[in-house]
């Protein structure tokens, strides 16, 4: 009995975490299966590369149909939808941030004289590339 105990732990012990393992991954393709049979007209969704995007059309049962931008349609399989992310909120204030919005973006020029025009602000600033540990 005693020559039995040793090999029997050592397969216990490689045996429950294949199992823990192997129920993990059938539960995740059970739910991933779920989010792709699921998936309607409207859905804001993200890609498996990090697109996000809304679903234009779900007629096919391999391929789906996203708009990533406005009149910008393409079309994905499926199994590339990783997950449904909530839709985008409006501000709380409406229609009448747009207005506001829209009268901010007319911008009178202004006329200077002297040094100050010669201090123009430059465009948009790079950064340079991050240096990693040099060896």
């Amino acid at each position: 009995m005693e020559q039995l105990f040793l090999p029997l732990l050592l397969m216990l012990v490689v045996a429950i975490p294949l199992v823990m393992g192997t129920r993990k991954q059938k539960r995740a393709a059970q739910e991933q299966q779920k989010l792709q049979g699921s998936l309607s007209e409207g859905d804001r969704v993200m890609t498996t590369s990090g697109l996000y995007g809304t679903v234009a059309d779900t007629s096919s049962d391999t391929t789906i149909d996203i708009e990533i931008a406005p009149g910008v349609v393409t079309t994905w399989l499926r199994q590339a939808v990783r997950e449904k992310v909530a839709p985008e909120v409006a501000d709380e204030t409406g229609a009448d941030d747009a207005e506001d919005v829209n009268d901010a973006a007319v911008v009178e020029p202004v006329e200077t004289t002297g040094p100050a025009q010669a201090e123009e602000k430059p465009g948009p600033q790079i950064a340079p590339p991050l240096e990693h540990e040099k060896k």
